[in-house]
């Protein structure tokens, strides 16, 4: 089944679920020995910008815990002001939240060594969504997870999570990468210029074509290839999409 337009369809939400459950199959049954793989949460780290030496750096950044010594100082000099019971306020209005998707993760010994994400439009729709989400995959890619990044949803126009793991990790000469996109990621051993190497398989997709066979690395020697065609293919079908 070709890539649906999702700029013109409704019903994501169905075939993100039953996609994800059609991907852990088909990876369960590539896995070598020893390696498990689940649907889980991944991880949600808040990271710094990159540093000002022009290097790709592939370690998490640590913040100052300087304003963290001084916080309550000003305010433990300043005189108490008493509870008022039965203020009420302004406004109360309900404010949208970020649910987190679930992911295909794979661990080996205790041990996640890599990640499949499907990016949903809520992932993007909004500026905290984009910052959340950008952390998360490359939360990946500083810890040496492994990952496969698949966005089939163009909008917003002028935004790509690739463009944006691409900038933050200073990957010098990659072209622009707008969804819909795949981009695996492999981090690699120490590289000599400093960093660690990371290795990329970059994939364009294109509504009413078929979707391309993808590496998800396990290991900087191991790897499975993960179908998204007939996996896709499938969960549209559940989800009665002709």
């Amino acid at each position: 089944m070709p890539l649906h337009d999702w700029a013109e369809l409704s019903g994501w939400e169905g075939v993100h679920l039953l996609w994800m459950t059609e991907l852990l199959r088909d990876v369960k049954g590539r896995l070598p020995v020893g390696f498990r793989a689940y649907l889980g949460s991944g991880p949600a780290l808040a990271i710094g910008m990159p540093s000002a030496s022009g290097k790709p750096d592939v370690a998490v950044r640590s913040h100052s815990a300087a304003s963290e010594k001084t916080r309550g100082t000003a305010n433990d000099a300043s005189p108490s002001i008493p509870a008022t019971s039965g203020m009420e306020p302004d406004v109360e209005l309900a404010v949208a939240t970020l649910e987190p998707d679930p992911a295909l993760l794979v661990e080996r010994d205790g041990r996640l060594v890599a990640a499949v994400e499907l990016v949903s439009p809520r992932n993007k729709d909004r500026l905290v969504s984009r910052t959340t989400y950008l952390s998360r995959y490359l939360g990946y890619l500083i810890e040496g997870v492994h990952l496969l990044l698949i966005d089939v949803h163009r909008r917003p126009g002028g935004f790509s999570f690739a463009d944006g793991i691409a900038a933050e990790l200073q990957l010098a000469h990659q072209p622009p990468m707008p969804p819909p996109m795949a981009v695996s990621y492999r981090v690699g051993e120490p590289a000599a210029s400093g960093g660690r190497l990371l290795a990329l398989w970059r994939r364009v997709l294109v509504p009413g074509q078929a979707l391309p066979t993808m590496p998800l690395p396990l290991s900087t020697s191991e790897s499975v290839a993960v179908d998204l065609e007939p996996t896709y293919a499938r969960a549209a079908a559940d989800a009665y999409l002709a």
